[in-house]
């Protein structure tokens, strides 16, 4: 994604892989097998890109910030909100900026619907349902048999609300707003062999500027991802957004409204045994750009990505049952 826009230059890659397994030798960069070296060598650069396990994102983003980098964060920015404060405070006092990656909101149906809410277009929500069934199994957790270096443990994934469900939930804030009166339970049903966590959750709650909402999500879905939906009731009319990463517009009827023909949405990012989110990531890098070499506004602003990460903590701890099925 960087070498593809003509605005940004690879300057080095760091990891404590061996090298000749990762299949990185197209890109002829140095390389290092510690962030310290990289941050300390010879190699000049302006934007430090942390791809690293969930657990291990703010530590790397201290000493990015410690070195005077700009940071790129993948989601989930951290694992507790406090981690992501210390995070916001030290980037304000090295006057650095801080992306965090939630390229989900460039879809062109999630596009569409922020306009139409920003317009008012659908009038008072009353209700707003999320639906989010993907499949994560041994393949993903268990690769040849083998436990998975952090994918499943609690310190370094996090859970499946932190790595497969939080583009969801920065949706959600994103388009409606903070949340009160939370109602949580969880089950762990089909991956008790290979994670520390829940598999499968239902969550309720009010939404602070009015309507109510949930969100249901699961990864034990037999073999391959079914959806990610989003459906919005509202006094001026109703709207589905669909598809397995909410990237097709499913059902449109808003009072003296046609919907647009909607740009088709990108092909999601294909791991082989699994496939994630749709591939948007190119939009988060034009917009590196735009604000480090052109001053506009940044289109995922860190205290965002922090407060996605207070709402899942507050998932967590309103939970009324907690059981392995």
């Amino acid at each position: 994604m960087i070498q593809s826009n003509p605005h940004c230059e690879l300057s080095a890659l760091c990891d404590i892989g061996d090298p000749s397994m990762l299949g990185i030798e197209k890109f002829e960069v140095p390389f290092y097998r510690e962030l310290g070296e990289l941050l300390n060598g010879d190699t000049t650069f302006d934007v430090l890109n942390i791809c690293t396990p969930n657990g291990l994102h703010h530590e790397h983003a201290m000493q990015g910030l410690d070195s005077n980098k700009h940071l790129v964060i993948e989601k989930p920015m951290t694992l507790n909100a406090k981690d992501a404060q210390e995070i916001i405070a030290l980037s304000k006092e090295k006057n650095k900026e801080v992306f965090c990656v939630m390229q989900n909101r460039y879809s062109p149906p999630i596009s569409w619907l922020k306009d139409l809410l920003d317009q008012d277009k659908l009038g008072n929500i009353y209700l707003v349902k999320i639906d989010c069934y993907w499949n994560r199994d041994d393949r993903y957790y268990l690769p040849k048999g083998i436990q998975h270096p952090w994918h499943g443990n609690k310190e370094l994934d996090g859970g499946v609300l932190y790595t497969q469900f939080s583009h969801f939930i920065d949706l959600m804030y994103w388009l409606f707003g903070d949340v009160k009166n939370i109602q949580s339970k969880f089950a762990n049903f089909s991956h008790q062999h290979s994670t520390a966590f829940e598999d499968s959750g239902s969550v309720s709650f009010d939404f602070i500027d009015g309507g109510m909402g949930s969100i249901n999500y699961s990864t034990s879905v037999y073999d391959k991802n079914f959806e990610s939906s989003i459906t919005i009731l509202g006094s001026n009319g109703t709207i589905k957004i669909g598809g397995q990463y909410m990237n097709e517009l499913i059902y449109c009827h808003v009072n003296n409204y046609e919907a647009p023909e909607l740009a088709k949405s990108n092909a999601a990012n294909d791991y082989g045994d699994y496939k994630g989110s749709a591939n948007n990531h190119p939009y988060v890098f034009e917009n590196i750009v735009d604000v480090l070499l052109n001053g506009k506004e940044m289109t995922t602003r860190v205290e965002e990505g922090m407060k996605v990460v207070d709402i899942i903590e507050r998932f967590y701890r309103e939970k009324q049952g907690n059981r392995v099925g």
